[in-house]
């Protein structure tokens, strides 16, 4: 005779049971499995999803990410893991060839007391989108609605091993976007990756 799950409930055979109702048995679970993941995640992945990543190389100026954004996801995150730089510099991000209107303030202090804030006002670049400490790289990004035809928004972290703080910012276009650029304000960056993950709808 069939028992059931302690947590869900769903339907399973014992041993007992004839072996001729396995595969009725196998479709019942199935089914039974598939119906609560999808009431409990509300569709087929949760959470964050991977969308792609891309390996910095050595001693490079500049990294390309391409076909980050499309109507799959609204809004996103990007995290840097891994690799150097060469010099204790900030780390600037634009979207696409859009070199004009980006606003953004961070509020950031030392581990003691002292607080600041700097900002941009109609920059070519989200400047201060990361940190290069020598040692690593420190990047963690939201990034609202590149892919739509809305004004694009960030959120982030601002981690350095002198500093750390929080940002924010917008973008004053409503342009569709696929692609950002990060870079470094001199210098160069080797090794690490670059994770794009989208907030799944």
């Amino acid at each position: 005779m069939a028992t059931t799950t302690p947590n869900y409930g769903w339907s399973v055979p014992t041993s007992t049971d004839l072996v001729t109702n396995g595969a009725t048995a196998i479709e019942t679970l199935g089914d039974a499995i598939d119906a609560s993941m999808n009431t409990a995640l509300g569709t087929k992945k949760s959470g964050l999803v991977l969308v792609g990543s891309t390996t910095i190389g050595s001693a490079v100026s500049s990294v390309a990410v391409t076909g980050a954004f499309s109507t799959t996801y609204d809004n996103y995150r990007i995290i840097i893991t891994g690799g150097t730089s060469s010099a204790n510099v900030d780390m600037s991000m634009k979207l696409g060839a859009t070199a004009a209107g980006y606003y953004q303030q961070v509020i950031r202090g030392n581990y003691s007391t002292t607080i600041t804030g700097v900002g941009v006002s109609n920059g070519a670049a989200w400047t201060y989108s990361g940190v290069n400490n020598g040692a690593s790289n420190a990047f963690f990004l939201d990034i609202y609605a590149p892919f739509l035809s809305q004004i694009t928004r960030i959120n982030g972290a601002y981690v350095d091993s002198g500093t750390a703080g929080i940002l924010s910012g917008y973008l004053n276009n409503t342009t569709s976007y696929t692609d950002f650029t990060l870079t470094p304000a001199s210098g160069t960056l080797t090794g690490g990756r670059i994770d794009v993950y989208g907030y799944n709808k």
